[in-house]
């Protein structure tokens, strides 16, 4: 599939994309060592800028309500930028990570700001100003993504390289459910991994909410994007996956600007790309009442199977700290219950409306419209970003 290349806007290897959904519909991409870049609609490079501290730019999100706020995360800094003028930072939240950042999420009011770091720890920030509101330490290794539930500003969700994916209401410091994607592998009768698919364990990589905020998606080491639905109560209603790539499954993310709000777009470590109709599958149309509801959410907490680099700085001592009473309390509380269809088979076989080979590993997919044309912007190992049109769809 052709595509268009955006180049001359960074000199190392491009991480993290974001676009602005205000008027001028800005784009911001970071890179290795500290670069940040702002690029029209056209491709055109605006305005570029290093950060001081040099650390690889690991997220660039803008704010929903003031355009002229962009967010950049740092090693373990969150920089303020105005997108419209790069000259150097308006504001800096220092500390906003205990570790490196990885993630980082606004609320639709733009008042809240999630930070997911290298220690396990999802932060949550009041907006203006950076003071840590909530804490949140129930992932036992780095937490590798992090996203708000779009029409519920109090619910937020994380995933993480334990495996684990969590929503969270900020009323409290504790999930309202978690669901243990290996064991959910394990228990699967018949699944069987794509052809040529290395055996890896489905660490979570990047999860997104669909705009109507109740359809979550999680693509994970496994090759495979994990669909859960959140049903009334926020309670976890279903669960089930799509065989996605034939390497681990680095991006998935939902399109807000096609007719309805179930197409996904992802991304893996095979160099592929495709994009996912959801609207027809079991995890999107089942409905909330009349059906079995089966085994419970999956909360045991995995043996650690990261790589030793992760497994150094994962953090199990949270886990043991956690009282058996406690534990109870939250069974009992969440209450939270898995019905896996007899469609989940039929959807794990359902291909993508479209797939093609960028040819290189994926950093990034960010799914935007370019003068009103729905488009996907990829970023992968090389300096240059690839815009592929989804005109026609």
């Amino acid at each position: 599939m052709a595509s268009r290349q955006w180049c001359e806007g960074h000199s190392t290897p491009v991480l993290c994309v974001g676009a602005s959904g205000g008027p001028e519909g800005l784009l911001a991409s970071g890179s290795e060592e500290g670069e940040v870049t702002v690029w029209n609609q056209e491709g055109t490079v605006l305005a570029s800028l290093r950060l001081p501290s040099g650390d690889d730019v690991t997220s660039a999100v803008f704010s929903p309500a003031a355009p002229g706020l962009l967010y950049v995360s740092h090693g373990e800094m969150v920089s303020v930028l105005d997108p419209r003028s790069l000259k150097g930072a308006v504001e800096e939240l220092q500390g906003a990570g205990e570790e490196e950042i990885n993630s980082l999420a606004l609320n639709e009011t733009g008042s809240a700001l999630a930070v997911a770091d290298d220690s396990g720890v999802v932060r949550v920030l009041e907006l203006p100003g950076g003071k840590v509101n909530r804490t949140l330490r129930r992932h036992t290794n780095i937490v590798s993504s992090v996203a708000f539930r779009p029409l519920r500003p109090n619910n937020l969700v994380s995933a993480g390289l334990d495996m684990q994916v969590m929503l969270w209401g900020l009323q409290k410091t504790r999930p309202v459910w978690t669901l243990n994607l290996q064991e959910v592998a394990e228990e699967e009768e018949g699944h069987q991994q794509k052809a040529g698919q290395l055996f890896n364990p489905p660490l979570a990589h990047c999860v997104s909410v669909a705009t109507c905020g109740n359809v979550l998606a999680c693509a994970a080491e496994d090759g495979r994007v994990h669909l859960m639905r959140v049903g009334s109560g926020s309670k976890l209603d279903q669960q089930g996956a799509i065989k996605a790539h034939s390497q681990g499954a680095s991006q998935a993310h939902f399109l807000s600007f096609l007719p309805h709000p179930y197409w996904l777009a992802t991304g893996g470590n095979d160099g592929m790309v495709a994009l996912w109709d959801l609207s027809q599958n079991p995890v999107v149309t089942v409905e909330d009442q009349g059906k079995p509801q089966a085994a419970p959410a999956h909360r045991r907490r995995p043996k650690a199977r990261a790589k030793a680099k992760l497994q150094s700085q994962a953090k199990p001592q949270q886990a043991k700290e956690e009282t058996k009473k406690e534990r109870e309390e939250e069974e009992v509380e969440e209450g939270s219950r898995v019905d896996q269809s007899p469609g989940t088979e039929e959807a794990l076989k359902s291909g993508p409306k479209l797939s093609f080979s960028h040819g290189d590993k994926v950093n990034w997919v960010c799914p935007t419209l370019l003068r009103g044309e729905p488009s996907l912007v990829v970023a992968d190992q090389s300096p240059n970003l690839s815009v592929y049109s989804l005109a026609g769809l």
